[in-house]
């Protein structure tokens, strides 16, 4: 690809009969960075394609926003490297790009003799993962940091660096970059069979046809099946749904660290944690499940998160939810990520990738970079990728309504829309005019958080959607012309 082709974001009409070099399937966090890694070697023509109307519209929109540590992983895992290699790159590219990120650190609360007796081990384990700085603490400490815990608790395991972030942001930083970079990006194309003609993988989407010499698979939920496609039977993803409470801002102030219980064979558990949004989530829930669409909530799910949330933080029952929300991991029936290389069919599989794709992305995006060199994919030389910058949506940092310096500049910055998080009209058109922009409402909440406060939307609804109709109508004036 030269330097002045101009890359596309598509939604809907044929996909280019001209071949790709490679495609990644999957935009969801992890098949956005690994585009955007690829995107670094210019002469390659890439395409990212997805089966959503958007990029992040799985598992990556639905999830704890954590950035880990790895203190807990599995030692020796790829997991355990990816993860510790990807919080360090993700760190790094949220203060380059103003992802929000919050350090607040994590206490591993233990609540009775038998949890107890196990954060000596999970010390020793975060050592082992290089994260010495992990350290027991007593009941005492416990409550002077967080003076609202549930009575009872034995103690803790003090982790610092464990961080809260924005995924939202995330996700899109790296899928505008790569676009930036030259990365179609084709959504609403899912992939409904793929076979090899020659030397070129065919892919049979929705929207026609795609052929490409190289393939990456990190569909998510539906990587297995895209493995047994060609011919492997690697491993079977089994979602597991998770299902989390989002409580309003006003209670924030009961909760200072990520409070985590400790782990089981299912996961790390339920949770209490801030948002960099202003908010205080509960769950998730970890439920196997068969259907890969069960994003839904349910009244049993949500009463078991009620009363674990009534142990860990009894105040927060008597604050109000702003929203409930479910989302699905890609378990697998092993422990470790699935990451294979297939250099006979030019082919990558990106499988397992749970809750802590998130932290890992970066550094999974450069391990599958390099396990493409090795297969024979001639990468070119690499280039620095166009610079971005995210808009803030955490409330840690100044948003466009707190500076005086941007609404004398454009005083539509100073116009507030929604009211309940502040998001004023310069916001919601700098999303409806960006490089990739929102197919929907809820794309723009993600992008703005207009419609996500406590009222959600009530008040600012018909505003919010006459701004969007407006842009919607003069793109299709524009396209017209």
């Amino acid at each position: 690809m030269t330097a002045d082709t101009r890359a596309t974001v598509t939604r809907q009409g044929p996909l280019p009969s001209l071949p790709y070099d490679i495609t990644v399937t999957g935009a969801g966090v992890v098949g956005s960075a690994i585009a955007r890694a690829l995107a670094h070697h210019p002469h390659l023509r890439i395409a990212l394609v997805d089966a959503q109307d958007d990029v992040g519209q799985g598992s990556s929109k639905a999830n704890t926003a954590i950035l880990h540590t790895g203190f807990d992983a599995t030692p020796g895992f790829l997991e355990a490297r990816l993860v510790r290699e990807g919080a360090r790159l993700l760190a790094e590219y949220a203060t380059a790009t103003g992802i929000p990120v919050e350090p607040v650190g994590a206490l591993l609360v233990a609540w009775d003799e038998v949890q107890h007796a196990a954060l000596p081990r999970l010390a020793e384990k975060a050592e082992r993962n290089d994260h010495p700085d992990t350290h027991l603490i007593g009941p005492e400490e416990l409550y002077a940091r967080e003076p609202h815990l549930g009575p009872g608790a034995l103690g803790a395991l003090h982790v610092p660096g464990e961080s809260i972030i924005c995924p939202w942001t995330t996700n899109l930083a790296y899928a505008t970059q790569a676009v930036l970079s030259g990365v179609d990006l084709h959504l609403n194309a899912q992939v409904r069979t793929v076979r090899r003609d020659g030397e070129h993988h065919v892919l049979d989407t929705t929207r026609g046809p795609l052929r490409t010499r190289w393939l990456v698979n990190a569909a998510g939920l539906h990587a297995d099946t895209l493995d047994r496609a060609l011919g492997h039977d690697d491993f079977t993803v089994t979602p597991r749904r998770g299902q989390l409470l989002v409580f309003d801002k006003f209670a924030r102030d009961l909760v200072r660290h990520i409070l985590l219980p400790v782990p089981t064979a299912l996961g790390k558990g339920v949770l209490v944690a801030p948002t960099v949004h202003g908010n205080v989530l509960l769950g998730p829930t970890a439920e196997d499940l068969d259907d890969k669409r069960a994003t839904h909530s349910t009244a049993e799910g949500l009463r078991a998160l009620r009363d674990q949330g009534r142990r860990i933080l009894p105040a927060l029952l008597d604050e109000e939810v702003t929203a409930v929300y479910a989302g699905l991991r890609a378990a697998t029936e092993h422990e470790d990520y699935r990451i294979t290389a297939h250099p006979e069919q030019a082919y990558v599989t990106v499988g397992g990738i749970r809750s802590t794709g998130l932290t890992a992305s970066l550094a999974v995006a450069a391990y599958v970079t390099d396990l493409l060199a090795d297969s024979g994919l001639d990468l070119g030389p690499a280039e620095d990728l166009e610079p971005v910058r995210m808009p803030n949506l955490g409330e840690a940092f100044p948003r466009p309504y707190q500076r005086p310096e941007l609404i004398a500049a454009d005083p539509e910055y100073g116009t507030v829309v929604c009211h309940c998080e502040r998001v004023t009209r310069g916001e919601i058109r700098d999303a409806l005019t960006a490089t990739i922009p929102p197919a929907g409402l809820d794309g723009l909440r993600r992008r703005t958080r207009a419609r996500a406060g406590r009222c959600q939307g009530f008040h600012c609804g018909a505003a919010v959607r006459e701004l969007w109709e407006t842009a919607q109508r003069a793109q299709g004036a524009e396209g017209r012309s």
